[in-house]
């Protein structure tokens, strides 16, 4: 449904914006839904107890396009950080309820937000968000709790209480999604002198339908792995649920984590580009494009090979490049090298970006552009007909460059 910037709307609170709130928001939440997700949520915070208010109050206030901030809204809503309902009218009536984030602990313990942090944020900047949030390990057992109670310190006499009903509760949104595997005949194929089906609670049954998402395991891969997460009381242990499907995981695809190669560009390294030229749109769509999305657009809908699945793979996790980065170096790569991916070629050109700290889907395209016209200056006398053949694809020509520009709409000389 199309919002108008007219349509009136009231934040309903079911939350506090503490200092915790919003670390948790800033580092765990902001990396999978961006920037303008995040400052819409303290966005709405703010406009709670106000009244007579529309839609161009929000566009004023964070000065973005209304289709932007409905966007925004939508990923809000996905990550169980907002509820939305709709009056119809002439001009529509919408209630907003914000919901508490989770805690940090939840959400690391959360299959699908935790994986979906690690995709967008990378293995070494994950350790580091986990890490901040970490207790110290101290031994305490040469320490003796010397902590007063309550009634060691204060004192009360007993008083009719009043209707504190309608105070503020924090409350916690789940995340809403399609399962992708039958509960019951992933449990059914488990004998039942096995498993104790009455401590399988919500809870268990969340965190199965989770981990099965994430991983992409069908009823018969789920079965075999909680059989062997149970424990000797016949009970689903989860923490031996989460550490076995990981490893399944990780044993069937040597070692790697899952949706390494679906990873799309991280908001924080998103232009905040909103034109229309063909260079605007092309940057859009290397941003929005995972590697191995966009390298099946370039064979024409094929799905990559497993070579070049496993270089996406190295691009991303050993040389850490960002994905809308790596697509850039596929765009470029194939066009000077004939429609090839050689591994020893983009290794070198993804080495020379890394060292020039290529973060950027415009900086790549730079530096391929300026890369490409300084080979072809230098190339200055016509090489032996040997070693032509050998190198002759790895510079585009003079051509071929003002065809690439004038794609993107822009001039060979910008």
């Amino acid at each position: 449904m199309d919002v108008l910037p007219l349509d009136s709307f009231i934040v309903i609170n079911h939350t506090f914006l503490n200092d915790q709130n919003r670390e948790v928001l800033s580092l765990l939440y902001q990396p999978i839904m961006g920037s303008i997700a995040f400052n819409l949520y303290v966005t709405l915070w703010g406009f709670i107890g106000n009244e007579n208010i529309n839609h161009y109050d929000i566009v004023n206030t964070m000065q973005l396009k209304l289709e932007d901030i409905c966007k925004a809204r939508e990923k809000l809503e996905a990550l169980g950080l907002l509820k939305t309902y709709v009056k119809k009218g002439d001009l529509n009536e919408y209630i907003y309820e914000l919901y508490s984030p989770l805690t940090a602990y939840e959400f690391i313990n959360n299959p699908i937000l935790d994986t979906s942090l690690f995709n967008n944020v990378g293995k070494k900047a994950y350790e580091n968000i986990v890490n901040k949030f970490s207790i110290p390990n101290i031994n305490l057992s040469e320490y003796k709790d010397i902590s007063k109670t309550f009634r060691d310190v204060f004192s009360f006499t007993q008083t009719k209480r009043i209707n504190n009903k309608n105070i503020v509760k924090v409350k916690h949104l789940g995340l809403d999604f399609e399962p992708t595997i039958d509960l019951r005949e992933v449990l059914g194929n488990i004998p039942s002198e096995l498993i104790d089906y009455k401590s399988i609670d919500s809870n268990t049954r969340m965190l199965i339908y989770q981990l099965a998402l994430v991983y992409g395991y069908d009823n018969k891969t789920m079965t075999t792995i909680i059989e062997d997460s149970l424990g000797c009381n016949k009970k689903i242990e989860t923490d031996v649920l989460k550490t076995n499907c990981r490893n399944y995981y990780k044993f069937e695809n040597k070692n790697h984590v899952p949706a390494i190669v679906d990873r799309e560009q991280p908001y924080a390294w998103r232009s905040n580009t909103n034109g229309g030229s063909k260079l605007d749109l092309y940057i859009k769509e290397l941003e929005e494009a995972s590697p191995k999305e966009f390298l099946t657009s370039k064979n024409g809908g094929c799905e990559p090979t497993r070579a070049d699945l496993k270089l996406i793979e190295y691009l991303l996790i050993d040389l850490n490049l960002k994905p809308g980065v790596v697509n850039v170096l596929i765009d470029y790569v194939l066009r000077i090298n004939n429609n090839k991916l050689n591994k020893a070629y983009v290794e070198k050109i993804a080495s020379q970006w890394i060292r020039c700290n290529i973060n950027t889907v415009a900086d790549a395209i730079n530096i391929a552009k300026g890369e490409n016209k300084k080979k072809i200056k230098q190339q200055s006398k016509k090489l032996p007909d040997w070693l032509d053949k050998e190198i002759k694809s790895d510079l585009m020509s003079e051509e071929e460059l003002r065809a690439f520009e004038k794609e993107l709409g822009v001039g060979i000389n910008d």
